[in-house]
């Protein structure tokens, strides 16, 4: 759990930017929302990256995803030498480990993990555990989130993990490409968690499907949940996206311009 500390009185919330390097637009956006955000603490909610394939990622200067990770290492520490920065993992970056989070200064947060603010609490999630009639996914996210699978495909050479990736990335866009809609967050589960967290709203990400629900209108207060934006600078309605929690306000979606 997270307990806003006393001086905190707006919070940042981002998800599914899904950084890489063929992706310059978007990095510039995010690098200068970092260095410019008003917030007292930023929360990260998985798929900050593309892919990550390991933390020896940064290991190799020269390489063109090296030098990116690098990059992008110095903006995170810079940011969280004035705010904390709190990194959960999504499903594209589950691999992110604890000797670059500390390289960054982010806090790892488990998924779902309870946040304590402004008189209420919050349930933040990456979302994809939520999206049950996905059964194909779910079984992957078993398969890749089992301890003796990570050490195994850790264990295989940079260069191999990188060419899984790769491939990985190619079947998502081919999916892409085919217009094969996405599962969405199973509600009575998402109610369940809140419940079983004596929450009343879930943050996540995932499905990117930016839109405020509300699950149970006679619980009190009520259930929602409020899914965040997905980035690309380079679409034609560009997409910067920033769920911002207020002290004594309604949260509040900020639009990002880029190049601003």
């Amino acid at each position: 759990m997270v307990t806003a500390q006393a001086h905190w009185r707006s919070l940042d919330f981002i998800s599914d930017l899904h950084l890489q390097a063929s992706e310059p637009a978007t990095f510039t956006a995010w690098q200068r929302y970092m260095a410019g955000t008003p917030a007292d603490a930023l929360f990260i909610l998985g798929d900050l990256f593309e892919v990550w394939v390991g933390d020896d990622s940064t290991a190799t200067p020269g390489d063109p995803d090296s030098d990116f990770a690098l990059q992008c290492q110095r903006v995170l520490h810079a940011t969280s030498a004035r705010l904390p920065v709190y990194f959960m993992h999504g499903n594209r970056d589950f691999l992110l480990g604890e000797h670059f989070a500390k390289a960054c200064g982010m806090t790892l947060l488990p998924d779902p993990a309870a946040l304590d603010f402004d008189g209420q609490r919050y349930l933040l999630s990456h979302g994809d555990a939520l999206c049950l009639d996905d059964v194909d996914y779910q079984q992957f996210r078993r398969q890749v989130r089992n301890p003796a699978w990570q050490t195994n495909f850790l264990a295989k050479p940079l260069a191999e993990r990188q060419a899984i990736a790769r491939g990985l990335r190619a079947q998502s866009e081919a999916l892409k490409m085919s217009g094969t809609s996405y599962a969405d967050v199973d509600a009575g589960m998402a109610r369940s968690w809140l419940r079983a967290n004596q929450a009343s709203t879930l943050i996540h990400g995932h499905t990117h499907r930016p839109k405020d629900h509300v699950l149970d209108a006679t619980a009190q207060p009520a259930l929602r949940r409020l899914v965040l934006s997905d980035w690309d600078a380079t679409a034609p309605l560009p997409r910067l996206e920033v769920l911002r929690l207020q002290a004594g306000h309604a949260p509040r979606r900020v639009a990002l311009a880029p190049g601003h």
